[in-house]
């Protein structure tokens, strides 16, 4: 099918090397991962391109110096796998946030430099969620810039619940405060250019659209009525990553623009048979023709028209 799948990580020696380090598992372990079998995966699915990205928890291991040296040492790793296999990869950038002059010198190299095609941020920082005003400035640049922004969850802020691990619930409770907070606080209609992707289906956003645009407030004066919220939610895109089953499609389907929804495999985060589990369900699932071809390339395409030619010829 030469898919392109935006929602594919990476673990790049040297971040791994520093989660072992600072001793961050975060109640998952490290995946074994190198290219090789980031390809074998690839052509297993038929993915044709990949757009890879470092997920939780980022770069933010220790004080802001570390964060900004280790931030660019994956950009460049992820750069080098762009040139290294033409027409397999593309990259979304990491911002060394919380550290907002750090994030603006590093969105500069990475568009700039290494041509990234949009940079991935964590929904919450140190408890503090996208949509807050100390991203301003940072939202603000991205939006000149027109970026992709891939918005993947992290562990919410506060105790889990014991032994259950953040990743099989909480995520999506984590990208659902972070699109919620992006809309109240008003970035979503400041920034009209920002294209922003949220993660396994927008988490519970799809389901729970019209709850919140009615129980939610505008923060710092910002308006919001329900019918506005309602809108401002559908200008967001959604993967499909472990969301791609009989009962969450329906309802995200039914909520999404369908130009904006998009294939994803979350490997190799997606934990034993579970990238091929969900592929599967996609597969198997009723779309018409059209509808398939636009979620597993063409929706893509529309975002990333660099990736046309690899993604046709690839796999």
């Amino acid at each position: 099918m030469n898919r392109i799948d935006t929602h594919h990580h990476i673990v790049p020696p040297v971040w791994a090397d520093a989660l072992r380090a600072h001793d961050y598992f975060g109640g998952q372990a490290t995946p074994v991962w190198n290219p090789e079998a980031a390809i074998d995966l690839m052509d297993e699915l038929g993915i044709g391109t990949a757009v890879v990205s470092v997920g939780r928890p980022g770069v933010a291991l220790g004080d802001a110096a570390e964060t900004r040296v280790l931030a660019r040492a994956v950009n460049e790793y992820a750069a080098g796998m762009v040139r290294d296999h033409p027409g397999r990869f593309g990259f979304f950038a990491t911002l060394p946030l919380p550290d907002v002059a750090g994030s603006l010198a590093e969105i500069e190299h990475a568009f700039d430099q290494l041509s990234a095609d949009g940079v991935i941020l964590l929904a919450n920082y140190d408890g503090v969620y996208l949509g807050d005003p100390m991203y301003e400035p940072v939202m603000a640049e991205l939006d000149r810039r027109s970026a992709i922004v891939f918005i993947h969850p992290t562990a919410p802020p506060g105790p889990g619940v014991p032994g259950v691990p953040p990743f099989s619930a909480d995520f999506l409770l984590d990208t659902t405060r972070a699109a919620l907070n992006l809309v109240r606080h008003g970035t979503v209609g400041r920034r009209p250019h920002l294209r922003m992707i949220l993660s396994h289906a927008g988490g519970f956003v799809p389901y729970a659209a019209h709850r919140m645009a009615s129980l939610t407030e505008g923060a710092n004066g910002h308006t919001v009525t329900r019918e506005g919220f309602l809108r401002d939610l559908r200008t967001f895109w959604f993967d499909t990553a472990l969301s791609a089953n009989p009962f969450t499609l329906p309802s995200l389907l039914a909520f999404a623009d369908p130009s904006r929804v998009l294939f994803g495999s979350d490997w190799p985060y997606a934990r034993g048979d579970n990238a091929q589990y969900f592929t599967g369900q996609l597969d198997e699932y009723p779309l018409s023709a059209e509808q398939r071809v636009a979620i597993n390339r063409d929706n893509a395409l529309a975002l990333l028209p660099r990736l046309s030619q690899g993604s046709l010829t690839a796999g």
